[in-house]
């Protein structure tokens, strides 16, 4: 009886096919955001809306994780945090479970606003939607599992320094 493992399975793509995939996907993605974010009524920068959703993701974090996972450095993450809280839209309370630590958590008006960039992001998407045919959004509706799971973290990046 053959006790190994089977091999894992080879893509039946070309290393030259998704170079030319990734660079046109990184083209299309990168100018898509820019046009929803210069299409809408300026709501909030690029990475204080970026900072509210990772917090509304992972809940409460600490300076250093939400740095980490916007990849900025604390400075940054610093100031990005003290204009959100200008406009009260986060708020920093200690980490109960280590005193010399402070968490950083949405308040309801942070909550509101990121619905509200949200919203106004999906309403501009909606209708440049509307200038495609009913098989070129079903096309794009079926494409959006695979583009999800592009975006899931990377097991191996959590290992990385």
């Amino acid at each position: 009886m053959d006790t190994r493992l089977p091999a894992p399975a080879v893509p039946d793509h070309s290393a030259e096919l998704d170079a030319e995939v990734a660079a046109r996907l990184r083209l299309a993605i990168g100018r898509l955001a820019r046009r929803i974010r210069l299409d809408t009524e300026p709501g909030l920068p690029p990475l204080q809306h970026a900072a509210l959703a990772t917090i509304e993701l992972y809940g409460p974090l600490r300076l250093g994780e939400l740095a980490q996972r916007e990849g900025v450095t604390a400075p940054t993450i610093s100031r990005v945090l003290a204009a959100l809280e200008e406009r009260k839209l986060v708020i920093r309370r200690h980490d109960p479970g280590d005193a010399r630590s402070v968490l950083v958590a949405l308040t309801v008006q942070g909550t509101q606003a990121l619905a509200a960039v949200r919203s106004a992001h999906t309403a501009m998407l909606a209708a440049r939607l509307r200038r495609l045919t009913s098989d070129q959004v079903l096309s794009l509706g079926a494409a959006l599992p695979i583009l999800e799971l592009l975006i899931e973290d990377d097991p191996d990046r959590s290992r990385r320094p």
